[in-house]
């Protein structure tokens, strides 16, 4: 539930796929990738996207674990880093890498993976004021205080009309 001082921005499927592929659009001349490395979880589905509308076939995962019982970040946990094939891309910076994640909220997780790879490219679908700064390249910015619910975390319910969100 979003609390009083939460904006909701609920995301469905289509607008998600409508996204990511404009993302992919505006790095189609930002190129080329060699790989891409996508930020666990939220980066799987835009960096499964971006790869097949940019034909990029070597893909990696980092795992990162920031966010804790859904909502609440706490301390950032590496749990899988990224692979010294596709860290030693560009003589070891990154440089020819995609890094693409769902979201850039605080920063604080694409920062660490800037670290890593000093050199690549990162990109989000959707960007906070916060994070902005560390991103590359972007398609939607919202405000600080929006929750994006993404269309993996839904399900259909009944939702009550807005006026009813004072009572």
């Amino acid at each position: 539930m979003v609390s009083p001082s939460e904006k909701a921005f609920p995301v469905s499927w289509d607008q998600f796929h409508r996204d990511a592929r404009a993302l992919a659009w505006r790095l189609s001349g930002a190129g080329p990738f060699e790989a891409i490395v996508c930020i666990t979880r939220g980066g799987l589905v835009p960096a499964a996207i971006v790869a097949r509308e940019l034909e990029v076939r070597l893909i990696e995962t980092v795992c990162i674990a920031s966010y804790h019982e859904y909502k609440d970040q706490g301390d950032l946990e590496v749990l899988k880093g990224i692979s010294e094939n596709v860290s030693h891309l560009g003589n070891e910076g990154g440089k020819g890498v995609l890094i693409v994640d769902d979201l850039v909220d605080t920063g604080q997780t694409g920062a660490l993976v800037r670290e890593m790879l000093p050199e690549a490219h990162f990109a989000t679908v959707y960007a906070k004021p916060k994070g902005r700064p560390i991103v590359d390249t972007f398609v939607t910015e919202v405000s600080q205080d929006t929750w994006i619910y993404f269309p993996w975390d839904l399900g259909l319910q009944f939702t009550p009309p807005i006026s009813h969100d004072d009572a």
